[in-house]
């Protein structure tokens, strides 16, 4: 690898070799020889092609470089994202690829820390890289908490979001602490407007690298998929696809709001399908660890909200003046389709088709990353068929004009009608009331976890009782029943593919008679063994009494079943235990 990417340091291929990383990809071979020269490098290239360590391998580089001949520690590089998951990826692909070097290069993310105070113990001994978002970087600036006199590399990731989250502002504030003398470096999937206009504000005589390659993976790579359904239909298929296991392994579920991820997190609970969600309203913390732990493995489905602060800033402000004001309070500074890395994802459900062409490549970005083979299946309604034709043209003229990049995805509802009275019932039940009263059972259960309010409640035990013993909670009724799928409702056709376990069968009466007689016949053994017992322990005590005298010899048969009370001492162990086998029997 190191042929293909220039001289670096030793340090950084062991860590790179831990990583399992045998070549790199075309970005990485042509954009980190660029950067160890100095140059301004514009980089645009697919989702999911190695960006990021396209330009993280050259600034730890340059960092080792520059530690061989400075007189003091001071800021060297600073990496700037527009949301917090994509700043908290970063820099834990900077901390895999400094395994080796961690004690000559230090780097700190401050994107997740809710104040400036909080950053000073981060920055007190002056990392030699920081990850932030603009706002976050700006408000420490302005503190002078950091200094970036001493800088020497600036890179800014997915530049074509920072406008569009609102970093208009920030970006030209940050841009006049910079040094005059700095090396700059651009990543970002599209060469959008915003990215044009960004670039004369950063970059001085870049060498752009657009490489001739799709947006997305390539077809052999990446299948897409679509099926014409309504609202109804919808809950009803998605139903069907993961209860039958006909869609398989990780899988990410998009929709275009917050209400509409609940809905279809309550709506899968009922059927006993986990699932997690993801939007802008959860705090950062929250979304990080979720995303961690579904790149862990820990759950397989995430249900996210690819909402309007991804959109462009036109059809942001159009969306805005119409709706007004939201009272709910988004994180500006979160996103879901953009740029996160999620790990091993085979499928993509668009659930709610999405707004536009670069929506639908970003949603459909989050799989067949790297050199894996990924799905996008994309449900589409009569009024999102228009959305759906626009995809499709770009598509085929994004692939050189190949036909039929969007296939139709074959599915007979009418075959799984068993199935629609089941969803649509508990997809109605799943009503606004319900969804309120979830977000809100999530944000008090997220209060009991924070670790800053444990001291607080510690001291003030009736504020915790006062948030446990508020009015019920109206969440959806869970009914066992959904839980299994019956055979009857399960086509024959797909019965082998699904793998329905079979459901327990009813015992016959002749099954019941047998296992009755066959319990008798165990307790009357039992009886017989017991008894015996109980005549050898009246031997024993017999011949304490004697004291050695000489005894008669007890009978070896056991007294009859038909004795009475008074000639049968055994007479009420035995009522004891055929009354319990006749019990038993009557259950069975």
């Amino acid at each position: 690898m190191c042929r293909s990417i220039g001289k670096v340091h030793v340090l950084v291929l062991k860590a790179i070799a831990k990583l399992g990383w045998l070549k790199p990809t075309l970005i990485q071979s042509t954009a980190i020889p660029l950067v160890l020269e100095g140059k301004d490098v514009l980089i645009r290239a697919r989702t999911g092609s190695g960006k990021t360590a396209a330009f993280a391998v050259p600034v730890i580089q340059k960092i080792l470089n520059s530690k061989q001949v400075a007189k003091e520690q001071a800021l060297k590089a600073l990496v700037l994202a527009p949301s917090k998951e994509l700043c908290q990826q970063i820099h834990r692909n900077f901390v895999q690829l400094t395994f080796k070097c961690s004690r000559e290069v230090s780097c700190v993310d401050i994107s997740s820390q809710d104040s400036t105070l909080s950053h000073t113990p981060l920055l007190v001994d002056r990392p030699d890289l920081i990850v932030a978002t603009p706002s976050k970087t700006l408000a420490n600036l302005e503190k002078k908490i950091i200094d970036l006199r001493m800088l020497d590399t600036l890179v800014i990731d997915e530049a074509d979001l920072v406008f569009s989250f609102g970093y208009e502002e920030d970006m030209q504030k940050v841009l006049k602490y910079l040094p005059r003398l700095y090396q700059a470096v651009l990543a970002s999937a599209t060469l959008s407007q915003d990215v044009l206009s960004l670039k004369k504000l950063v970059l001085h005589n870049p060498v752009t690298l657009k490489l001739q390659e799709p947006e997305l993976a390539p077809s052999s790579q990446l299948s897409h998929y679509h099926l014409y359904a309504e609202e109804n239909d919808k809950a009803t298929i998605l139903y069907v696809l993961l209860k039958l296991h006909l869609i398989r392994d990780k899988t990410i579920i998009f929709v275009n709001t917050v209400d509409r991820c609940y809905k279809l997190k309550l709506y899968l609970e009922q059927f006993s399908i986990p699932s997690c969600v993801l939007n802008s309203e959860l705090p950062a913390a929250i979304r990080c660890v979720s995303v961690n732990q579904f790149n862990e493995g820990l759950y397989d489905i995430i249900v996210a909200s690819d909402e309007k602060a991804l959109e462009e800033p036109a059809s942001r402000k159009i969306a805005k003046n119409k709706e007004g004001k939201s009272k709910r309070k988004k994180d500006k500074e979160s996103g879901v389709s953009r740029g996160i890395d999620f790990q091993c994802v085979s499928n993509v459900i668009n659930f709610d088709f999405p707004l536009d062409v670069n929506a639908y490549v970003h949603r459909a970005g989050r799989t067949a990353r790297g050199n894996n083979e990924g799905t996008v299946l994309s449900f589409v309604s009569v009024k999102e068929k228009p959305q759906m034709e626009e995809v499709e043209e770009y598509l085929k003229s994004s692939y050189g004009g190949e036909e039929n990049i969007f296939r139709k995805y074959e599915f007979k509802l009418e075959e799984v009608e068993g199935f629609r009275y089941r969803a649509n019932d508990t997809w109605r039940a799943v009503t606004r009331v319900a969804v309120r009263e979830a977000r809100l059972k999530e944000i008090k259960e997220e209060l009991f976890n924070c670790r800053k309010l444990k001291s607080y409640f510690a001291d003030n035990p009736r504020d915790l009782e006062t948030l446990r013993h508020d009015k019920a909670l109206h969440v959806v009724k869970r009914q066992p029943h959904l839980t299994n799928v019956p055979d009857y409702i399960v086509p024959p056709t797909l019965k082998r593919l699904a793998a329905i376990p079979s459901g327990r069968k009813r015992k016959t009466t002749r099954n019941m008679a047998h296992s009755r007689a066959q319990l008798r016949y165990e307790v009357i053994c039992f009886y017989s063994v017991f008894s015996q017992a109980y005549c050898l322990l009246q031997r024993c005590k017999q011949k304490r009494k004697d004291n050695g005298k000489k005894i008669e010899r007890m009978p070896k048969s056991t007294p009859p079943l038909a004795s009475t009370p008074t000639t049968n001492p055994m007479y009420p162990a035995y009522s004891v235990v055929m009354l319990t086998a006749q019990a038993m029997g009557q259950k069975r």
